[in-house]
């Protein structure tokens, strides 16, 4: 457990790592619970409220998740930034990239939301019911062709990648084989839908005699095994607890555990059942994840965070395309594997991070020949940019270039009319660069 300070800037990682970043003066209210006091009251919340007002579109108009294209990604976006129980919506994400479902495949907005409320209702018991729920879930039956898996021509799709990229990992000593493919797909069958070119897919269910009811080896064990057996031999297996942890701990920590932790928490999962909530709150208190290198925000989550800091809610449709454009279009991630996260900065995608920061920050940027009135000297001038954008985390050499800007700026005005203008330029000018910095691309 981290023994070391728990302040404010101890806070605000926690916030982002476990969530979207802070509101304004959030930060600071958490460090005064201490360490565990702060995970407990983000991995135990109360009921969930949503803060400001519902999200709409450019136009006023109420979002329609389930009907309009991209209205879903603006729904769940709006979830991100108005609610109070971050955790509980990051880990929503973390299942969304962990069970990666794109609706390219699934062709249905209505049943992708479904699967999005069974990640939010299951982020943070066991796996064991997460696993059991999305095997059966409508729309990985479509997008892994669950619901084409018969016992006259069983389909693989879902049998591999329930142990590749689920539960057990690939290419690892002691793990799976291409029979137990085989046979982990004849477990699997007995699913299917109806489908209408007016309704999509249909009313999903288990059709016995699409079943296989005979005997199956898998793993060395033997026996008529079913779709729920199926999952469960996955969780039994002696390479499951390590696959899950190293996994888990990846969303939070940058670097794989140390090995003393790495067992630890495989023990602590295992005894509890393999329950998430322990495992999630030991590692928002291990040392590594206050005392080990930054990581990229994600392109939602800073956004997310962005607006968060400005209070800013969903009130226009572009937040859609200009997160697919910083590489991240919630409820289509790119295959089955999930989002790369090493490609979250690139020179193609910063410029999608850049353009939400223009965006998030025009509503409220100074007009030139407006009534505020920003300080003169250059230092007060930061200040004063910096508390219109909620305080952020400046490390010493971004605070230096931003401090020189406002220096220069106000040099080359040569008279007050001027001086006014610059230094609402000035403004502007920094609160872009403090939403573009590194530090603010990364936590």
């Amino acid at each position: 457990m981290y023994r070391g300070p728990f302040g404010t800037a101890q806070a605000e990682r926690l916030l982002w790592r476990a969530g979207f970043g802070p509101r304004p003066g959030e930060a600071k209210t958490l460090a005064r619970k201490g360490l565990r006091g702060a995970v407990y009251s983000l991995t135990r919340p109360g009921p969930e409220r949503l803060h400001g007002p519902a999200p709409k579109d450019e136009f006023g108009q109420a979002l329609a998740p389930e009907d309009a294209y991209g209205h879903d990604h603006l729904w769940w976006l709006d979830r991100m930034v108005r609610t109070d129980q971050p955790l509980l919506e990051r880990m929503t994400l973390v299942w969304h990239d962990w069970f990666a479902t794109s609706n390219a495949g699934v062709g249905s907005q209505r049943l992708m939301l479904a699967q999005n409320r069974l990640f939010r209702r299951r982020a943070l018991g066991t796996f064991e019911k997460l696993l059991l729920g999305v095997t059966k879930d409508p729309a990985m039956l479509v997008w892994l062709s669950g619901n084409q898996n018969t016992k006259d021509a069983p389909n693989e799709n879902f049998a591999r990648e329930l142990m590749e990229l689920f539960t057990l990992g690939a290419d690892r000593p002691g793990g799976y084989t291409e029979q137990d493919v085989r046979e982990q797909a004849r477990a699997l069958t007995g699913w299917m839908n109806d489908f209408s070119p007016q309704r999509g897919p249909y009313y999903f269910r288990f059709v016995p005699y699409l079943h296989d009811y005979d005997f199956k080896t898998i793993f060395g064990h033997t026996g008529a095994f079913d779709w729920k057996d199926s999952c469960w031999l996955c969780l039994r297996h002696r390479n499951h607890p390590s696959f899950f942890v190293g996994k888990l701990w990846s969303y939070f920590v940058g670097g794989p555990p140390p090995a003393g932790s790495q067992a630890a928490l495989e023990r602590l999962y295992v005894s509890s059942g393999y329950a998430v909530r322990p495992v999630v709150e030991a590692i928002l208190m291990h040392p590594q994840l206050y005392l080990g290198p930054r990581l990229v925000k994600p392109p939602v989550v800073y956004t997310a965070g962005l607006l968060r800091a400005l209070g800013r809610g969903i009130d226009t449709s572009a937040w859609l395309w200009l997160d697919a454009l910083s590489g991240q279009q919630l409820f289509y991630p790119p295959n089955v594997s999930g989002w790369d996260e090493s490609r979250w900065l690139d020179t193609a995608t910063f410029r999608g991070r850049w353009l939400v920061a223009s965006r998030a920050l025009a509503k409220s940027a100074l007009d030139e020949n407006g009534r505020s009135s920003p300080p003169h000297d250059p230092a007060k001038l930061l200040d004063w940019a910096l508390s219109r954008s909620g305080r952020p985390f400046v490390a010493p050499e971004t605070r230096a270039v931003l401090l020189e800007l406002c220096t220069r700026a106000l040099a080359d005005a040569g008279d007050p009319v001027t001086a006014r203008v610059y230094q609402r330029m000035a403004v502007n000018a920094v609160r872009i660069l403090l939403a573009v910095a590194p530090e603010q691309q990364t936590s």
